[in-house]
């Protein structure tokens, strides 16, 4: 079991940077896969970027590519998500979701992911 928590989200204003925690508690963090995926109002939930359990292999879709950047620390049990040039369109609740392997054969599915936070929300201002 992993229990997930996300937090540094907040209001800033266009072309700051933020960096997302995802906390996690249990021994499987380390030997698992986890991402990060957003849901602004209205619109389904958006694959924002995936690394493996060890960092070795990671993923980010062109819509964020070059501006959010994926990485974790198992010592610390904590996975993170840089944002840069935040715009107004990034404004969205922020998850983290870990699997249950090391590796996934789709990183933007999020069936692969089976453990969830409950969010931290990020609103970009123009």
């Amino acid at each position: 079991q992993v229990h997930l928590v996300e937090v540094g989200g907040g209001l800033v204003q266009a072309g700051v940077s933020l960096r997302l925690s995802c906390a996690a508690s249990g021994d499987s963090f380390r030997n698992s896969a986890m991402a990060w995926f957003r849901q602004a109002p209205g619109k389904e939930r958006e694959f924002i970027a995936a690394i493996s359990y060890n960092g070795d292999s990671f993923y980010v879709p062109d819509p964020v590519k070059g501006r959010f950047t994926i990485s974790r620390n198992n010592a610390k049990n904590v996975g993170y998500l840089l944002m840069e040039d935040l715009k107004p369109e990034d404004t969205a609740v922020y998850y983290c979701g870990v699997a249950n392997k090391p590796y996934v054969p789709i990183w933007g599915s999020p069936h692969e992911y089976i453990y969830w936070g409950q969010g931290t929300r990020v609103s970009v201002s123009s």
